[in-house]
């Protein structure tokens, strides 16, 4: 059945859009019973919801075919009708959409998603491992979320991204129990079949030997096979709890796309494809042999497809229920404004408790000399004996989030202490080494059914960001935060922030509330770490999809952070804070700048009559 699905959209597009991009899934058609297998067997396991992350090769089937997109809503596409999406400005072609479906199993139901990618093949694997991760932070039961990334082979061991959720998969802040990888090994990248081109290992998926992950090698003509493997990859992420690696070895029908003529540079193996039958013919045929099905039977239902699809119906529709990519009124959030106010005020004795509570260690816990001294400095602070900095203002936003109800998740390779040692919301004893030392989280004991999360990140920008976001678009009442080393380090993950974190919503409808953290600002140590770009994130501004500001003054950052998850106006923050400006004493605030006012874009020159001004230079 679902080989006859797989086979069946093919050909139909095939023969009514000739040459139309859609990166075929023939030649590797056991994808779809394979992902079938890893649903239901999933769902005897525990899993009630599954992400999927993957890129062109095959997706429009698997969107169809496992996600429950109806076909006359991808015939639609095909003929240039796309549909109106709640937040989309913009759209996106076909195969980089995602879906969303309840998949009805023999032992339950699972929710299973498609998450949107964009052209950057492996990207969106960082992404599905956040979400996964906020899924889980949600359940008491971790395992029944599960991930699934399906990779192609080039793709797989050229992209550095994979590395890095490699090496991420059993860290504490981002693993998540396991993930079933399956590659689509066509053994062809673009147009490069020759493996010395391709890479500089047997297997291309000899990466994730770097983790002991078990590597399956499986024929996908082997439909039987394949369903074994999946078998045994679900009960190995069951009791193990880690990632393992289907490789579906199988080949390319057509080109990397439908207009390209693959023969040019693989004659050979392109008469071989030719003569190949299909595996659902193969499949079909050892069916007959075994007087398990007639082989008029094998041509119904491949006919039975044909005429539901051309109707614009999947012929299993009961199996597959669609849902809404959000499960709640999105109205109020599309009627928000950036204008509309919100109050990000606490009182004088919200601050004291807070400060209080702060204050209390674990005992026999000693304090760094340093850390000490701060802390009895934020005490000054909290009375109002002091100016209060950057540092304090940051700890009495995440105290209050917490006060409130609202997760807090940060992370970043010195978010802890922050990398000039301005926070130090993770705090270690001065006085014992323990070899998994995570350290004290003071904020913690503010927790009111919330959680604070905070996390010295693997060094790797482009898939911390990755997941940070992927984290916040599945928590959109929570406050993630990433906060860059310096500020320039963001370079390292450029795709992430042109491709997802600025673009999402007008492509997609996908939001998100992370907050980007950029130190900033020229203090002496030349250009390269004084710099976060500013520029190319101005660059990035349009139709209001981020948020981009340079707070300077502790009170500016107070509010700032608040205002990012107590207002409806979902959107992206970039923070671009001033090294010089975290101890400075003219940045400081007042504690009455906390008790009253709110975050303002501009601050005005008040020793300046605006009455007698004519003209404003920028």
């Amino acid at each position: 059945q679902k080989l006859t699905e797989a086979e069946g959209l093919e050909k139909y597009f095939h023969i009514k859009y000739v040459g139309q991009k859609r990166f075929s899934l023939e030649g590797a058609e056991s994808i779809i019973p394979a992902l079938d297998r890893v649903i239901s067997k999933s769902s005897q396991s525990g899993v009630n919801e599954v992400v999927i992350g993957m890129a062109h090769r095959g997706r429009l089937n698997v969107l169809v075919n496992i996600a429950g997109k109806s076909p006359q809503k991808l015939i639609n596409e095909f003929d240039g009708n796309y549909p109106h999406y709640d937040f989309v400005t913009s759209g996106d072609v076909k195969y980089h959409k995602g879906y969303s479906c309840n998949y009805i199993t023999d032992t339950g139901v699972v929710k299973t998603t498609v998450a949107y990618n964009p052209s950057h093949l492996e990207a969106v694997n960082p992404v599905v491992n956040g979400i996964v991760r906020a899924k889980q932070d949600s359940v008491d039961n971790k395992m029944s979320v599960m991930g699934i990334l399906i990779h192609g082979d080039s793709a797989l061991i050229g992209l550095g991204t994979n590395q890095g959720i490699l090496n991420m998969s059993q860290t504490y802040a981002y693993g998540v129990g396991g993930i079933i990888h399956i590659t689509i090994n066509n053994q062809v990248g673009f147009t490069t079949s020759d493996t010395r081109d391709n890479r500089s290992s047997r297997f291309c998926t000899d990466i994730v030997k770097m983790i002991d992950a078990p590597v399956i090698h499986v024929n996908a003509d082997d439909v039987d096979s394949v369903a074994f493997v999946v078998d045994m990859a679900i009960a190995y992420r069951t009791k193990f709890a880690k990632d393992i690696m289907i490789d579906l070895v199988c080949f390319r029908r057509h080109g990397h796309n439908e207009s390209d003529d693959p023969t040019l540079t693989q004659p050979f193996m392109y008469r071989k494809v030719k003569a190949h039958p299909g595996v659902r013919t193969l499949y079909a045929n050892r069916l007959v042999e075994a007087g398990i099905i007639e082989t008029t039977e094998a041509d119904k239902l491949l006919e039975e497809y044909r005429v539901s699809f051309g109707n614009g119906m999947h012929p299993h529709k009961d199996k597959m229920i669609a849902l809404k990519w959000y499960d709640f009124d999105t109205s109020p959030i599309a009627n928000a404004r950036w204008s509309n106010k919100v109050n990000t005020t606490i009182t004088a004795n919200a601050i004291q408790e807070i400060s209080d509570e702060l204050n209390i260690l674990p005992d026999g816990f000693k304090l760094h000399p340093n850390v000490a001294k701060l802390f009895e400095t934020r005490k000054k602070m909290a009375a109002g004996e002091q100016g209060i900095d950057f540092g304090m203002a940051e700890t009495l936003a995440y105290g209050s989030m917490l006060q409130d109800g609202i997760n807090v998740r940060i992370s970043g390779e010195d978010s802890g202490r922050g990398t000039f040692s301005h926070r130090h919301a993770i705090i270690h004893d001065f006085d014992r080494e323990e070899v998994d030392d995570k350290g004290y989280i003071p904020l913690s004991r503010l927790e009111n059914s919330s959680t604070v999360s905070i996390y010295d990140s693997v060094l790797n920008e482009e898939c911390v960001l990755g997941f940070e976001y992927g984290y916040s678009t599945a928590r959109l009442n929570d406050f993630v935060m990433w906060e860059a080393q310096f500020g320039d380090f963001a370079n390292g993950a450029q795709v992430i922030v042109d491709q997802f974190i600025t673009s999402a919503e007008v492509k997609w409808g996908v939001l998100n509330r992370l907050v980007m953290t950029l130190p900033h600002g020229y203090d002496g140590q030349g250009p390269e770490h004084s710099s976060a770009r500013l520029e190319r994130f101005l660059q990035l501004c349009a139709e209001s999809n981020i948020q981009v500001a340079i707070p300077t003054t502790a009170a500016q950052m107070f509010h700032l952070l608040r205002r990012q998850v107590k207002r409806l106006y979902i959107k992206p923050l970039v923070i671009f804070v001033s090294k010089r400006l975290l101890r400075h004493k003219d940045a400081m605030s007042q504690l009455s700048n906390f008790t009253s006012g709110e975050f303002m874009p501009l601050i005005p020159d008040l020793q300046v009559d605006i009455n007698n001004v004519t003209r404003v230079i920028l």
